[in-house]
């Protein structure tokens, strides 16, 4: 057992190199720094949920208001935009797909999604409504916390991500030599 079995194959056979799992930790580290951007973005672009207080309680002041509804969507929109930008970025600084790029990529925009999630509600306005409600006083209007409700929404970016990544390589990626067989 030596040395080139526990880094992989230095034949061009099927194992990972040491190589391989640092490009997978660095396009993972990447896109979780990425999050951030995206969290960003969200708070800026989601539309705010305008509520109101009568002294007792709290209400929305618009009841058939969307705005709840379209913070998720707009998460969402976001996400597969960076799902789209991110796996074209790795594609063109690789050149190549493999397990350890892919595994980096979905690995890393999940915990990228996670970031911008938490930043997003951090960031946003408080999420102590009744304190909030009375800092405020009684029939004034003041926002929501940001709150992403459909949590599936944080798949949006490595499911994006390894979807156009699996097409780019398909479509573009680098192709196996073809086999030809010997001569009858």
């Amino acid at each position: 057992m030596g040395s080139e079995d526990a880094g992989g194959d230095d034949d061009g056979g099927p194992g990972l190199t040491r190589a391989d799992f640092r490009r997978g930790a660095l396009i993972a580290l990447g896109l979780t720094a990425a999050g951030v951007l995206l969290g960003l973005l969200w708070l800026w672009l989601a539309p705010r949920v305008p509520l109101i207080s009568d002294g007792k309680a709290v209400y929305f002041k618009d009841s058939e208001g969307e705005e709840a509804i379209a913070a998720d969507g707009t998460f969402v929109l976001i996400a597969a935009g960076f799902g789209l930008l991110t796996a074209l970025a790795v594609f063109l600084l690789f050149r190549r797909g493999g397990i350890a790029v892919v595994v980096g990529t979905v690995v890393g925009a999940l915990l990228g999604s996670i970031v911008a999630w938490r930043l997003g509600v951090w960031l946003g306005p408080t999420s102590d409504v009744p304190a909030h409600a009375r800092a405020v006083g009684a029939g004034k209007v003041f926002e929501a916390p940001l709150q992403l409700r459909a949590k599936g929404a944080l798949m949006i970016w490595p499911l994006m991500a390894a979807a156009a990544h699996l097409a780019l390589t398909a479509f573009f990626g680098p192709r196996d030599p073809a086999e030809t067989s010997p001569p009858l």
